[in-house]
Formats: structure tokens, C-alpha cells, sequence
């Protein structure tokens, strides 16, 4: 029976089981946005997973938006990436880059006094964290149509980045209110023009962008990140199913490498959720891998693996306090506990300090 520990060819790319550490953002690189030491040290330490996503990886100074982010769009930052990805590549590991444009979700105060841009001027709910505090979201510029094309050259040049800094693969961070999922859904996204109104419109940035993506190394090496149920940042959409499925199967028609899809989280359930049960809801649209992501323990992924709804699992918040995940699950291990606090920070503390099995059986 499939489950956890079950090879898997993502594509070509041999995994040793199918336990995907899920993209997360740390704020360990430095404040000019390039990787760091440490990073390498993180990533490295979770080798043994299937396969790693990194955090969100900006492609531009227009994307940035959050604090100390890393970048893959100069010279400096694609080095730094070269010396994580050929670490991990020597610890026995694979790892895909998700390249991500903020849109809206975003302030001036930390890109020099320029606005954020999205598909409307609509602001993002919620607040914005800043070192002197949080604020809330400023009403971003609404993108000119003649803008578009050049964001979409950025995600291209970024997956060649990628591809340079020693990747096995990019991830589109289509999900989360960031600015693919901005134009995506209606309540964000009030354009009249070719990327407004019907969702054919309102779908296009997102493929042309996995598009480009895809020319620029190869369907296969390409994956896709969405959230059908999430409010994360307002946005929102009047029909998510026929929104959603509507670029599942676009999406699909490219092949892509993979569609990583986030069940609703606790908020989102909270609030209600017009799908509950994404892998399900999907599985049947497409025939590429799907991963599943959020709220899994090691006994919801078995489950869903041996459905056939889902081909690999992403973990989270295990993967910050467990760098050694894979082992705790094949042995069945206690977890160790995460500290919230050090979730965002800077520095080892709460992100390389984690004790792993082999320390416990050494004291």
C-alpha cells in the first residue's frame, strides 16, 4: 500500500518517499535579501525529506514584501542559493525554489516609499509587520496592462535563476492573496479589461506566467501552488469551485510538474469554507502529481495517500521543530515541540537549534 515512505518519480526526479517539507518563511536571510549561512544549515539538516520547497523567493524588487526575504534576481543571491542547493544536493536531498510576486500584500515603508501594486486598488485586510510595528495595508496601485508582461519576464528569468543556482525545480506561489491569487479571484480582482471579469480573464496571469515558467526550463520542473479555500489577506472569490477548477484543468493542460494544494486551515473553517475537502475535489480534474498541504500528521497523510487523491504530502510547521521529521515518523518518535516565538527572527534560535533523534539516543 502506498503511504509515507513509498518511493516517487516526481517527473524524473527520484524521491525517496513522499514527506514534502512545505515552503515557509523564516526572515533568516539578510536585510538585502540574499540567503544566508544559517539557511544553508536549515535546509541541510531537513535533507531526508522527499523533497524541500523553500520559502518564497522574491523575483524583483517590485515583489518584496516581506522582511528579510530572500531574492533570486541578482548575481549575489543566485550564488548564495548555489551553495544551499549543492549542500542539500551532497546531504542526499532535492529542492525546488517557489518564486513569488507580493502584489498588494505589501507596505511603502519597506521598499523605499513605493506602493504596492495589484490587480485593483483594493488593500489587503489584515496588518502589515514592520520593524517599528504593525500597520495596516496602504491601497496598492492598480497594474497597467502594459505592466503585466514585463512581471511575467521576471518569473521567467527567475526560473532561469534557479536553474543556475542549482535547483531541481521552481514553484509558482500561486496561492495565500499574493499576486497571481490576487488576479485570480473576483473580490481582489474588479478589472474590465483582459484581465478582469470572466475567469478565462481573470485566470490569465496565472498561466501565462506557469507559461513562461515552463519555456523557461520545462513543464516538468515546473509547480504550481494553489489555495482553493483560503481568505488569507481578503481575498476572496463568489464561486471558488469554478474558479479553482477552472485553472486545475489549464493547468493540467500544460502538464505542469506538480499542483500543491492547500486544504482549509482552522481560520478558514472558522469563517466557512465553500470547498472542505480540496484533494478530493481535484483529483479528478487533473492527471498531474498533486501534493497536499496543511494540517496533515503523519496518520491524515497515510490516509490520503492510500486514496489515491494525493501523491505526496508537504508539512509545515512539523518540519520547524523536527528537522529530522522522516525518521520521527518511520520510527514513530514524539515530535518536538515548535516555539511560535522564534518563528520569524534572525539568527539559529528557533530554526537550527531543534535537537534531532540522534542526540537524544547520545545523552
Amino acid at each position: 500500500m502506498t503511504n509515507l515512505f513509498s518511493s516517487f518519480d516526481l517527473k524524473g526526479l527520484p524521491l525517496s518517499n513522499r514527506i514534502v517539507m512545505s515552503a515557509m518563511t523564516r526572515t533568516r536571510a539578510t536585510e538585502d535579501d540574499v540567503p544566508t549561512d544559517v539557511m544553508r544549515d536549515y535546509y541541510v539538516q531537513r535533507a531526508s525529506a522527499g523533497l524541500i520547497v523553500t520559502e518564497c523567493t522574491q523575483i524583483s524588487d517590485q515583489a518584496h514584501g516581506i522582511i528579510r526575504a530572500p531574492g533570486l534576481h541578482r548575481a549575489d543571491q543566485i550564488a548564495a542559493w548555489r551553495r544551499i542547493t549543492d549542500a542539500v544536493h551532497a546531504a542526499g536531498g532535492h529542492i525546488y525554489c517557489q518564486i513569488w510576486h507580493c502584489g498588494r500584500v505589501a507596505h511603502p515603508d519597506m521598499r523605499g516609499g513605493e506602493q504596492p501594486v495589484g490587480p485593483s486598488p483594493i488593500p489587503a485586510t489584515g496588518e502589515f509587520f514592520l520593524p517599528s510595528g504593525r500597520v495596516e495595508f496602504p491601497v496598492p496601485r492598480e497594474l497597467r496592462v502594459d505592466e503585466i508582461p514585463g512581471i511575467v519576464a521576471e518569473f521567467s528569468q527567475a526560473t532561469r535563476n534557479a536553474r543556475e543556482a542549482g535547483f531541481d525545480g521552481v514553484e509558482l506561489h500561486g496561492a495565500n492573496g499574493y499576486l497571481q491569487d490576487q488576479f485570480l479571484q473576483d473580490g481582489s480582482n474588479q478589472r474590465a479589461d483582459a484581465y478582469g471579469g470572466p475567469i478565462e480573464n481573470r485566470a490569465r496571469l496565472m498561466l501565462e506566467t506557469a507559461k513562461a515558467m515552463i519555456d523557461a526550463w520545462s513543464a516538468d520542473r515546473v509547480g504550481v501552488r494553489l489555495s482553493p479555500s483560503s481568505y488569507l489577506y481578503g481575498v476572496d472569490d463568489s464561486n471558488k469551485l469554478d474558479t479553482f477548477g477552472f485553472v486545475v484543468r489549464a493547468l493540467d493542460a500544460l502538464q505542469v510538474g506538480y499542483l500543491c494544494l492547500l486544504e482549509p486551515n482552522a481560520k478558514d473553517a472558522e469563517r466557512g469554507v465553500q470547498i472542505s475537502n480540496i484533494a478530493e475535489t481535484f483529483r479528478p480534474m487533473t492527471s498531474v502529481p498533486i501534493m497536499v498541504n496543511t494540517g496533515f500528521d503523519k496518520a491524515k497523510a497515510n490516509a490520503v495517500l492510500a486514496t489515491g487523491n494525493a501523491d505526496l504530502v508537504a508539512f509545515g510547521v512539523p518540519y520547524i521543530a523536527n528537522p529530522d521529521l522522516v525518521e520521527r515518523f518511520r520510527t514513530d518518535a514524539p515530535l518536538n515541540k515548535p516555539d511560535p516565538a522564534t518563528f520569524y527572527g534572525i539568527g539559529p534560535k528557533g530554526y537550527t537549534d531543534y535537537p534531532v533523534l540522534a542526540d537524544a539516543v547520545a545523552a
